[in-house]
């Protein structure tokens, strides 16, 4: 696990709360991987809403690391259509692996702003090389409405931000599933798909071949509950791993809370179904690191979207209500 500090804040019922960590924001304002544009300023937006104060309230030693280079569309060519502009794509996930590992080896907890989806192929690729060298595997925790497992033979869209997923399982694409010279990056057992609800036929495919069971849908929260489901999600992310990367996709929250997201999709998480998620998360303490990725302030309504964001981190970072 990632360093954490002696001290314990304790909350005005008396309940403590978690212990206190180092965290290192890295900022990934890559929009290469989708087709509408603006979720480059997520990033921004995340931190415009108060990011790094809202975690030194609750005791955290906070550092921001900047953000990360990214190729700019309109100065590259979009490459391959099935995989479009992936060969920058791939080096921006490769540096943002390298920080991260950087701020792992530092004894921190990388938080990844986003940016777009894709760029979970670096940080997972991090966080899974950091514990590799120690001889552990992760677990890895995909809270999305979308399953982003396919490749470029079976994208419909050819836009990388839906195969990151499928790189991080060893399906491919190449370039991506090899970053840090080894794959898979994370097993199929220890790996579980929340809240997903609009799954493009051939990934349905790709689920099963890469042999994902953990995978709870809209309609398996809506029957079982938010509660059972993180659970048992979190007991098989965490079945033998040093603990979880948490990948959120603010779609995952459903559009009446979260309008700002690069592919919005009605029906998703309620904002309080969404707190408990995280909540929940933190309660168990293993997460490993953390991102929030697709907001998109373009299309948003006064921050709202990346306002959420924020009370959404802090919860993982053990806000609570008392």
């Amino acid at each position: 696990m990632s360093k954490m500090s002696e001290t314990v804040v304790t909350s005005h019922s008396g309940v403590q709360s978690l212990p206190t960590r180092d965290i290192c924001i890295l900022g990934v304002p890559l929009d290469l991987g989708a087709s509408r544009r603006g979720v480059d300023m997520g990033p921004s937006a995340v931190r415009v809403a108060g990011l790094e104060a809202r975690l030194e309230s609750l005791g955290h030693s906070v550092t921001d690391g900047g953000n990360i280079g990214v190729a700019i569309a309109e100065t590259k060519h979009v490459g391959q259509e099935n995989a479009r502009y992936l060969k920058e794509i791939t080096e921006t996930c490769t540096k943002a692996a390298e920080h991260v590992i950087e701020a792992l080896d530092e004894g921190m907890i990388p938080v990844i702003i986003g940016g777009d989806h894709s760029v979970a192929a670096g940080s997972v690729s991090g966080v899974a090389e950091f514990y590799r060298r120690k001889g552990q595997k992760i677990g890895l925790i995909w809270i999305d409405a979308h399953s982003d497992l396919n490749t470029p033979e079976t994208s419909p869209s050819g836009n990388v931000h839906g195969m990151p997923l499928a790189a991080l399982l060893g399906l491919g694409p190449d370039s991506l599933k090899n970053i840090c010279g080894f794959s898979p990056k994370v097993l199929p057992e220890n790996t579980v798909l929340i809240g997903v609800r609009d799954i493009d036929a051939t990934e349905k495919e790709n689920i099963k071949r890469a042999g994902l069971t953990e995978v709870y849908t809209m309609r398996d929260i809506d029957e079982r509950g938010m509660r059972a489901v993180m659970e048992e999600a979190l007991r098989a992310a965490g079945r033998g791993t040093a603990g979880y990367h948490v990948s959120l996709d603010m779609d995952w929250v459903d559009p009446e809370d979260a309008p700002g997201v690069g592919t919005p999709v009605r029906g998703g998480a309620t904002y309080r179904e969404a707190h408990l998620a995280m909540e929940i998360i933190a309660d168990h303490g293993r997460m490993l690191s953390l991102e929030v990725v697709e907001v998109n302030p373009v299309i948003d309504e006064h921050n709202r979207t990346a306002d959420l964001a924020v009370e959404l981190i802090s919860s993982a970072f053990g806000k609570k209500i008392l």
